[in-house]
């Protein structure tokens, strides 16, 4: 991959799209089909609707929020605005009006497009109360119960009016330069407000060129993403968007998580990216399965898993026997597996929070290619990643190409190179703090061993320190609790305390069989007090204590009235639990674990 083909994102697009022409490229449901829109037609909305948002008043530097769903329109909206030479702020679905008039506010926003009814009837509230928002495009028009002192337009109406004005667009692209500024993403506010990360054609580039170089081994052709993560994150919009484009791949659009099976078996990809707990959440479904088909089949599966995880930790280990045995199972059982997520799917890239090892292996015993990498929104994502011939799992692998990674004196992970953002948006201070002589302090721990491979260890200011000034890793501990088959989510708490203490959430599979079994009716909000459920749970969190150190044991746990989830802003849109909120809503009764001991003890 030549970076100096493309002087900006808009310019890798156009250059692409003149190559492959007719060639399909963006894959969405219509009428319950996949069907394709071309290269060439992706170019044509793209010019049409940035010229139609530069006769709206868009100018160079303007921000433009967008809100959307994954669709081929997110990509053209997207582009067209960093055609106009201005800024695209993407913001995720799940926002509620507050959250969009934060971005609208800070980003500085003249105008916002929006997909749906129901997401501008959040938007355009927030809209309303921006200072500096003049106009809102929409695809589907919204139903206003009052007057709107924004402009509204027609997402349809303005590309065909763009499609009329005269096509200087090429001339306008040409003068982007890689240094300038081509969107805003805002971090998903896992630790407080969400700062605008301000990143540039080149950041992004950048990351395309590394991705490029880690997966070419794997043979780099006509490839095909399903694209399901939100856009509006720095890893899809990165690794789901930009990077297909760079190979000039193909792009379908996921209709849902729910869907995901079903979409994973129709669009056939050969690459994808995913977050943690979607391996978590496959690994179990994975395994009730197994569990309920029991007999012959069970045993094969755990003697597929079982060889190969033998052949993972070394692969001369086994014996003749057993490599007859392992190709025999990958016929009968990986074959069966693969099949399930559309039979040719060269590597999964796992991201966006630490992977846990079990689930990396696990995967890769059933012929799954697990590729686990590292970054962060402020390295436009990707640092680094396992290279596909030299996967070690309790690692997130080397440094991309053209990136620098040191580790400070205090542990910390240092970042430097082209893919380093420029700084955040209107906060000199927040952007010192991190941005240092060049190098970017990501607030992780890890380590580097003696091939340069990156380990995590934890998040800097995750880390909980004991009253007593040990400290321990929370999302270690975390891991372990919800690979448990009772358990669905959990927090680990005791910064500044004595020992650990966890809220966590019953599996909705183990509560209901829970319920049945026991007589009980209600929801998890009636039943997360009763004793019995407690001593159910109670057992899960024995047998992983049972696997850590003293300091790492859980001496007591509650179970939360309600899962953590997106709409109740206990989670990130990428599934990270977000303490901050979690301890807002349940500190007290966090605390009160640690009084009940007291009065045990006394």
């Amino acid at each position: 991959m030549d970076l100096d083909r493309w002087q900006s994102l808009p310019a890798l697009l156009f250059d692409q799209a003149r190559r492959l022409g007719d060639k399909p490229f963006l894959w969405a449901k219509r009428d319950d089909k996949y069907q394709p829109l071309s290269w060439a037609e992706v170019a044509d909305a793209v010019s049409a609707l940035s010229r139609g948002l530069r006769a709206i008043g868009v100018k160079p530097g303007d921000r433009v929020v967008l809100v959307s769903e994954n669709r081929p329109e997110w990509l053209i909206a997207d582009v067209a605005i960093m055609s106009a030479g201005a800024i695209t702020v993407p913001a995720y679905t799940t926002n509620n009006i507050g959250d969009h008039h934060h971005i609208l506010s800070h980003s500085g926003a003249v105008g916002a497009i929006v997909s749906t009814k129901a997401l501008a009837q959040k938007v355009l509230p927030a809209a309303i109360d921006a200072p500096e928002c003049r106009f809102v495009v929409t695809i589907q028009p919204p139903e206003l119960g009052q007057d709107t002192t924004v402009e509204l337009h027609d997402w349809w109406q303005l590309l065909d009016e763009g499609a009329k004005r005269p096509d200087d667009l090429a001339e306008v692209v040409a003068k982007l330069k890689r240094d300038d500024t081509a969107c805003f993403i805002y971090t998903s506010g896992t630790g407080g407000t969400p700062k605008g990360v301000m990143l540039s054609h080149m950041n992004i580039l950048q990351n395309c060129l590394g991705a490029h170089e880690v997966l070419k081994t794997l043979g780099v052709g006509d490839e095909v993403f399903l694209s399901f993560l939100p856009l509006s994150h720095a890893y899809e919009h990165s690794g789901g968007q930009f990077f297909p484009m760079a190979l000039g791949a193909q792009i379908f659009y996921a209709e849902s998580v729910e869907k995901l099976l079903t979409n994973l078996a129709e669009a056939r990809p050969t690459l994808m990216t995913a977050v943690p707990r979607l391996y978590e959440s496959i690994y179990q479904r994975i395994l009730k399965g197994v569990e309920k088909q029991g007999g012959l089949k069970a045993k094969l599966f755990h003697r597929t898993v079982e060889l190969g995880r033998k052949r993972y930790f070394d692969p001369g280990s086994l014996t003749l026997k057993e490599r007859i045995v392992d190709a025999v199972l990958s016929l009968l059982v990986r074959r069966k597996v693969k099949k399930r997520f559309g039979g040719r799917l060269k590597a999964f890239v796992s991201g966006g929070a630490a992977l846990n090892p079990d689930i990396g292996i696990f995967f890769t015993a059933l012929g799954l290619r697990v590729l686990q990498g590292y970054g962060q929104t402020e390295a436009a994502p990707v640092i680094s990643v396992n290279p596909p011939d030299r996967i070690k799992m309790e690692t997130v692998g080397p440094p991309m190409t053209g990136v620098q990674v040191r580790i400070a004196e205090d542990g910390e992970i240092l970042v430097r190179g082209p893919l380093v953002m420029k700084g955040y948006w209107r906060d000199e201070a927040a952007t010192e703090a991190v941005l240092k002589d060049g190098w970017l302090h990501t607030g992780d721990i890890g380590e580097m061993d003696a091939e340069g491979f990156v380990k995590i260890t934890d998040r800097k200011k995750d880390i909980i320190v004991f009253s007593g000034g040990d400290n321990v890793s929370p999302a270690r501990i975390e891991g372990f609790l919800t690979l448990q088959p009772e358990l669905h989510q959990a927090m680990v708490y005791g910064d500044k305390r004595p020992n650990l203490v966890a809220l966590v959430v019953p599996d909705p599979d183990f509560l209901k069989d829970w319920s049945k079994e026991n007589g009980k009716a209600g929801s998890l909000a009636e039943l997360h007090a009763d004793p019995e459920l407690r001593k159910a749970i109670a057992a899960a969190v024995d047998r992983v204590n049972a696997e850590l150190s003293p300091l790492e044991k859980v001496r007591r746990f509650a179970v939360a009235p309600e899962a953590f989830s997106v709409e109740n802003q206990m989670m990130t849109p990428t599934l990270k639990i977000r303490r901050h909120k979690i301890k807002e809503s349940y500190g007290a009764l966090l605390d009160g674990l640690y009084e009940r001991r007291k009065s045990e003890s006394a």
